[in-house]
Parts: structure tokens; sequence; C-alpha cells
């Protein structure tokens, strides 16, 4: 059975999850939280102590929530999903990359299913919705040796969060699965689907490869073929966007005719005119 650790979590079945999650790759051993600092940093202590591939952290709400470049995830309580997970691949160090990408396609195929033809993806692991932001995912790896130890992949999802609980900074930018719903969405029906789905991609992954996950990728980003802007550390490039490489880093062609391989950046599509 599935492993309930500390306190009840507000708006969360947990014996309804435990069942669901019983034996399952991806939740088998969940530890909840009301209120934690970050998911993603209780995930990595947790994996550096040796828990098991599936682990999950799952709270209602974060303190210290952030994405990609130290960057705040706003993470109120009673609205949406903040999780994170550890996985333990055997994969070489420079494949690791690969995950934040099967994530991504993971949570797109998933919200697909609550708003058809709506989702895209945005290099390097942005989900949108009606060219909003709804997701954030955070891969964090430590290596052992010339090998993966482990990789926890932290995802973040607006699920009922409403357009004016968002700070005023962002309201422009983002948007919430329930908004361009129509309808409040079960965070309980969700969680234990993304769990799932995350797992389905996942072992796709590791049994046949990364080919399958590059093209469902390719399918959902409409930035390629597109002429984007590149802010790499602290150089920006711009050129057109002409696909991904197998460890999921973005190949542009640069004004120059160059091309030019970034394994890590904001990438923006530029407005024609």
């Amino acid at each position: 059975m599935a492993t309930v650790c500390n306190e009840r979590l507000p708006g969360f079945d947990e014996i309804l999850l435990e069942k669901n999650l019983a034996g399952r790759l991806i939740g088998h051993k969940i530890y909840y939280f009301p209120e934690i600092g970050s998911t993603n940093d209780e995930a990595f202590r947790l994996g550096v102590e040796g828990a098991p591939e599936g682990t999950v952290v799952l709270a209602d709400s974060q303190t210290k929530g952030r994405g990609r470049m130290q960057r705040i995830w706003h993470s109120p309580a009673g609205s949406n999903i903040y999780t994170s997970f550890i996985l333990r691949p055997h994969l070489p160090p420079a494949a690791a990359p690969q995950i934040s990408l099967v994530a991504g396609v993971a949570v797109a195929e998933l919200l697909e299913q609550y708003c058809p033809g709506k989702i895209e993806l945005k290099w390097p692991n942005d989900v949108l919705l009606n060219g909003k932001k709804i997701c954030g995912i955070l891969a964090q790896m430590k290596t052992a040796e010339e090998d993966v130890d482990f990789v926890v992949v932290g995802i973040g999802i607006n699920v009922n969060i409403r357009e004016n609980q968002f700070p005023v900074e962002i309201r422009e930018i983002a948007t919430s699965l329930s908004s361009e719903a129509g309808q409040e969405i079960s965070r309980q029906d969700l969680i234990i689907r993304l769990y799932e789905n995350f797992a389905k991609w996942y072992k796709k992954l590791l049994q046949n490869g990364f080919a399958a996950i590059k093209e469902k990728w390719l399918n959902l980003a409409p930035m390629i073929g597109q002429n984007v802007q590149v802010i790499h550390f602290n150089e920006t490039v711009t050129g057109k966007a002409i696909g991904i490489d197998d460890t999921g880093s973005l190949i542009i062609c640069t004004v120059q005719g160059e091309k030019m391989v970034i394994n890590a950046g904001d990438a923006t599509i530029l407005k024609k005119g």
C-alpha cells in the first residue's frame, strides 16, 4: 500500500489517494504538508537520505516555491498542485535533462483532456494554456560518480486559483485550469492522473529511448520554426528555433547563419513586424 506521512492535507482525501496509488511507480510513498517551504527542497533532502524512486512530496501551499533561475512560484493554499517526486533512472548525467521534457509532455497531454487544442509547450519547461503559463517544471539532479544518483522533478500547476489571486505583475501572463475550462477542477483527480501519466511517459523513455518524447514535445511547441530571442546566462541570442537535440537543448540558427545549441535559458517568440 501507499505510505502516507505527516499531517492531513486540506482538500485531498488521503485514503483515496492511498488506494489509487498503491503499488504504482509514482506515489507509492507520499509525504504530505499543509505548508512547506519548497516541495523540491524536501524531496531533494529525502533523495539524499535514500528515499526510493517514486517517493512523492505533496503540499497545499509553499512559502518558498520557486521556478527556474530561482524565480518565485506563487503558491497559495487551497487552489493548486505543488508536488515533487524522486526518480532514480539509469541514465548518464548528460541525458538527465530529457526528464524535464518528459514531464512537460506528460502534463501537456493531461491538460489537453480538460482544454483540447489549447495546450502548448514552451522551451525549456513551461506549459501554456491559451498562450498563458499554467504549469512550471523544475528538475534537479544529484550525480554519483559517472551516473545519475537521483533526479527530483517538481511540478506546479495552477488549478483553481482565480485571476485576482495572482500577483498583479503576472496576471497578464498566467492562468489556471478552472479559469479556462469554466469550472472548478478536482485536485484529487488531477494529481492521481498526473502521477499516472508521468509514469507512462517515463517508462517510455527508459524502455524505448527519447524519440517518442521528442516527437510529442515538438508537436506541441509552436516556437519551433519561429524567430526567437533566447536569454542565455548574460548573453542574448536571436535566430530561428529549428528543433531540440537528444538532451533537450534548443537548436537555433542565428541571424549570422550559425547553428547554436543552447542548454539553458529563456526563449521568447519574436513578434512579426
